[in-house]
């Protein structure tokens, strides 16, 4: 079939030939084959039928509606949220000479002018539009007009408020694509976990879709997740990319000031730039451009940075801090490789992240009290937001966030000049479903973070990708400890080792149990921590000795997840004259360990107050910082909380550390929490200790504040 692009197709062609859409992908794309996958979905597409399409960055997503527009005819609306993809695409179609255009914020007022015109005169192939266009008045109608031939929706997990990067512009799509009809709707995404490939459906309002989820493992990337104190994650970055083949990367990190200050520390070594959203657009395209041509060999960014951009050959990706999502960790992971070249993904963290996104959730997601609050001052009529905001008397910020939520879930109505009136009132139970699954999507990514699994065989798994085997990859940190380039391993200890024929011979004993009743009954006295307990049981398992499976439980109509260990064959063959090679992680990487190590052997918790630990995480958090005092000697306050710790413990007849850390109960005397948020942001202070605690901590500290 001889299909030049300029010359679209009326109508809808043979399509049960395979060598007619190969000639079509030869002729019009200059591919000589599909690439896995491609082929069923185009099909379907061109045939007139519904689809979702979740394959993972790099594997030709585009392609599958590319290909299905020109074979249609007609023009293909595409609407996708980020200017820089849709200029991407826009000037890739262009190279091949394809009749396309853009419309969004970005473009001059007459160059939109004229694709408008140029889409109603059926001179365009291909129009890309941004969701928020849909929002002007008369546009659906221009559009409605001229029906479009095929309805693409990119980065289709926008829509979706279970998504980690939901959009409300595009939570609107819905109202209009039935205007648009009777055109197919294919929709496109990267990460789109099961609950998101449904709601996707269900908002968009696809009828019988053919659904796509494919091609989640990648082969090629080796993923390391180790633990590293936020102040040693820069030099642990540099010193991984001092090496040449490691490069070109991308380096995320949490905030613009820290992408910028990086890129100045390791520039001296190797050209790099800092890229994020607070630079101007003309800045930020040029260090993209001198990136994607080699210019610049490391990309410092925050999460703005990457969307769309089709560099093969980056080597390595680094994340100096935990994502919020195993979604978008795993987008952010696979612009790694793209060529199917070797590269290596590391991701950093600690504790601390927990914090901070903790902190960022609560900014993000306002108490439902704050919306109730606003929503009551509503009425029937509109009135001004400033007006509003002044008789509610509550803080800009947080009036802002609450009446935006408010807005998102149909609460209220924003009208024309900043007027806001009351909306519809079932927002609540949305509202508080959403902020959970966001604090859901927070302990995926700590859980994933602290797993003792093949890294990419839980990735696959979390994507619900049901065609793929899951084996064991064989070379991330936990298939492959010996290869890792970041996590450092040490010989187990004497009293790690009896722990382990421990754990063999209960398990012996039943099909397995759960991780934390395991715990309980081989430590009843708490002679081991439960984490300490808990890194020998990852141990076991990159040994081959045991599983840990992951499984769930309800309780308050909450899925609670857990792991089940159970015992292999390997571990059932296990006994105390069985050479065993027995490895740990590290609490930190070595060389990190060795450049913050003193000549004077001062140990490390002497060396970084707890003060300093939690400011240099939560910037944003005001704790008044006490040093202690220079003699050494306990305060009042000190002393009061290692009576009353001693006397609790007592009383339960467990170790006094069991209670809190000695390091974490002299966090509390520098910080002073006064609220359970406050306390349980301490290093040491878990959620559990806050919920017995909190109050009696609390208490103790008001009582001797002075």
């Amino acid at each position: 079939m001889d299909i030049h692009p300029n010359q679209p197709l009326d109508g809808k062609p043979p399509t049960n030939n395979q060598s007619d859409l190969g000639s079509c992908l030869s002729a019009a794309f200059r591919f000589s084959s599909f690439r896995p996958n491609q082929e069923a979905v185009c099909r379907a597409a061109i045939q007139g039928r519904d689809a979702l399409l979740v394959m993972p960055t790099g594997s030709g997503k585009s392609l599958c509606y590319q290909l299905p527009g020109v074979v249609r005819g007609g023009t293909t609306l595409v609407v996708s949220p980020l200017i820089a993809l849709m200029d991407d695409q826009v000037f890739k179609l262009g190279e091949r000479g394809f009749a396309v255009a853009a419309i969004h914020s970005g473009r001059e007022r007459a160059a939109s002018r004229q694709a408008c015109i140029d889409y109603l005169s059926g001179k365009l192939q291909f129009l890309f539009i941004a969701p928020e266009r849909l929002r002007v008045p008369g546009f659906p109608e221009m559009l409605a007009k001229r029906k479009p031939s095929l309805i693409a929706i990119d980065e289709a997990h926008c829509i979706s408020q279970w998504g980690h990067d939901f959009r409300p512009d595009y939570r609107m799509l819905g109202q209009y694509v039935p205007r648009l009809r009777p055109a197919p709707v294919i929709a496109l995404t990267a990460t789109a976990t099961p609950i998101v490939q449904h709601d996707i459906c269900k908002q968009l309002g696809l009828v019988r879709p053919a659904c796509f989820v494919h091609g989640f493992r990648r082969t090629n990337i080796a993923v390391e997740v180790v633990e590293v104190a936020p102040s040693q994650r820069a030099v642990l970055a540099r010193e991984l990319l001092s090496v040449a083949d490691r490069r070109p990367a991308i380096v995320y990190t949490p905030t613009r000031k820290q992408a910028e200050s990086l890129a100045t520390e390791i520039s001296s070594a190797f050209p790099a730039a800092a890229y994020h959203a607070g630079l101007n657009p003309e800045h930020r395209k040029r260090v993209q451009d001198a990136f994607l041509a080699g210019k610049f060999e490391v990309m410092t960014a925050t999460i703005a940075f990457g969307m769309g951009i089709d560099k093969p050959d980056i080597r390595m990706v680094i994340h100096t801090a935990l994502p919020g999502s195993v979604e978008a960790y795993y987008q952010e992971m696979g612009r790694a490789g793209r060529d199917g070249e070797p590269s290596r993904a590391i991701l950093m963290h600690s504790y601390a992240d927990r914090r901070t996104h903790d902190f960022f959730l609560a900014q993000d997601y306002p108490k439902v009290e704050v919306l109730d609050e606003i929503f009551v001052c509503l009425g029937s009529q509109a009135q001004a937001k400033s007006d509003l905001q002044k008789r509610l008397h509550l803080d800009p910020d947080l009036f802002e966030k609450g009446l935006e939520k408010l807005w998102i879930h149909g609460g209220a109505v924003l009208e024309f000049g900043e007027a806001v009136r009351r909306g519809p009132s079932q927002w609540r139970e949305p509202y508080v479903a959403q902020a959970e699954r966001k604090r859901v999507q927070i302990e995926q990514v700590l859980r994933y973070a602290e797993s003792n699994r093949c890294r990419m065989s839980s990735l696959v798994r979390h994507f619900g990708d049901v065609s793929d085997s899951e084996q064991a990859c064989g070379i991330c940190d936990f298939c492959a400890p010996a290869r890792c380039l970041a996590q450092r391993f040490r010989t187990a200890t004497e009293g790690e080792r009896q722990t382990v024929f421990r754990v063999v011979a209960r398990l012996r004993l039943g099909k397995g149990t759960s991780t934390g009743r395991l715990h309980r009954e081989l430590y009843p006295n708490g002679e081991m921590d439960r984490r300490s307990f808990e890194e020998v049981l990852g141990g076991m398992a990159r040994a081959g000795l045991v599983q840990l499976l992951e499984a769930t439980f309800e309780k308050d109509g909450r899925q609670i997840p857990y792991y089940r260990v159970v015992l292999t064959r390997a571990g059932y063959a296990v006994d105390k004259s069985t050479p065993m090679e027995f490895i740990m992680k590290r609490a930190a990487p070595m060389s990190t360990r060795r450049r913050v190590r003193r000549k004077t052997g001062t140990p490390r918790n002497q060396r970084r107050t707890a003060t300093q630990r939690v400011s240099s995480t939560v910037g944003t958090q005001n704790h008044p910082a006490r040093s202690k005092q220079e003699s050494g000697a306990p305060s009042d306050v000190e002393s009061v909380l290692r009576a009353w710790r001693l006397a609790e413990a007592r009383r339960k007849g467990i170790p006094a550390f069991r209670i809190f850390t000695d390091e974490a109960l002299q966090a509390m005397v520098n910080l002073r929490p006064k609220s359970r948020d406050e306390l349980q942001a301490i290093s040491g202070i878990s959620i559990r200790t806050v919920e017995l605690y909190g109050v009696q901590i609390c208490r103790i500290l008001s009582q001797h504040a002075q």
